[in-house]
């Protein structure tokens, strides 16, 4: 089984006529059973037009009534992303991941008071997306790396995303389903929403969470994981520092008032039970042994 997404997901590209959506709707489409979960796009003004087969439709609300879509994703420019988010959601698209990076914060707080009480959940923004191994891909991520296998695939960093992943590989392990929740402040699905989904599902058999400094998201989900979690997990957090005056790493990765620090997270997974390992070139190896 997966997660958040599988070869029934229906999907719609915001901004499907611009560079990026195109290189990746078109990458998306070529993976697995793409071409026939990739049913529309959305580009106001450019309605009627279609982009290799997949239609194009002015708004949401029209593309998913003509394709019954249940999932988009987000290829917007930061000023008019959190607008794009906000049309999927009152279209009563389910799934909406977004792609952009540098969506200003007060958009997103905006956005994200708009969304309480309704159904559509929200991945990202400035993430890689979410994949199902040899199923779909939705998202940036490149589908060559991954196979279906038992282990999940939770993290903030995209590039950290591909190094589990790839190191999984390395070691015989495939992958569930992976989702990149992206690092901003402000954003949908956190960790712990993530490891309810893997909890319950019968396939995944373990969880390679990846977090970031800054905030204390990894802290809740380890003490969730602690009183609920039925399966291991094996965690590791990035703690890049940035040279004086430079800023590395996500929007969200900002230690504040002494909490935050990777070396704060990973005793709170240690001391919650979670496998952790300060090496990130240790991860997959650490699955492999724990599932032995």
């Amino acid at each position: 089984m997966s997660v958040l997404i599988d070869r029934n997901t229906r999907v719609l590209t915001q901004g499907i006529t611009g560079k990026t959506g195109q290189f990746h709707t078109r990458a998306c489409a070529a993976y697995a059973d793409g071409k026939a979960c990739f049913v529309g796009g959305v580009t106001p003004d450019k309605g009627g037009q279609n982009f290799e087969g997949i239609p194009i439709f002015d708004t949401v609300a029209a593309a998913r009534a003509a394709t019954g879509a249940n999932a988009t994703v987000i290829y917007v420019p930061p000023p008019y992303a959190a607008a794009a988010i906000d049309e999927a959601v009152d279209a009563g698209i389910e799934l909406v991941i977004c792609i952009t990076e540098g969506i200003p914060v007060r958009d997103m707080v905006q956005t994200r008071f708009r969304m309480q009480g309704k159904a559509s959940i929200l991945v990202g923004p400035n993430c890689p997306g979410v994949i199902t191994p040899d199923e779909i891909k939705i998202g940036i991520m490149p589908g060559h790396i991954h196979r279906k296998g038992p282990v999940g695939v939770v993290s903030r960093s995209g590039t950290l995303t591909y190094e589990a992943v790839g190191q999984l590989m390395e070691v015989g392990l495939g992958q569930s389903s992976c989702v990149g929740i992206g690092g901003d402040p402000v954003n949908g699905l956190k960790h712990i929403d993530v490891m309810r989904l893997f909890n319950d599902d019968p396939q995944t058999e373990a969880v390679v969470m990846v977090g970031e400094i800054g905030g204390s998201d990894e802290e809740a989900c380890a003490r969730w994981i602690k009183q609920n979690m039925k399966k291991p997990v094996i965690g590791f957090i990035a703690g890049v520092t940035a040279p004086p005056g430079k800023r590395m790493g996500h929007a969200g990765a900002i230690i504040s008032g002494g909490q935050g620090s990777a070396a704060d997270k990973l005793a709170v997974m240690e001391e919650c039970g979670i496998r952790v390992t300060h090496n990130p070139a240790e991860m997959g190896r650490l699955v492999r042994s724990v599932l032995g």
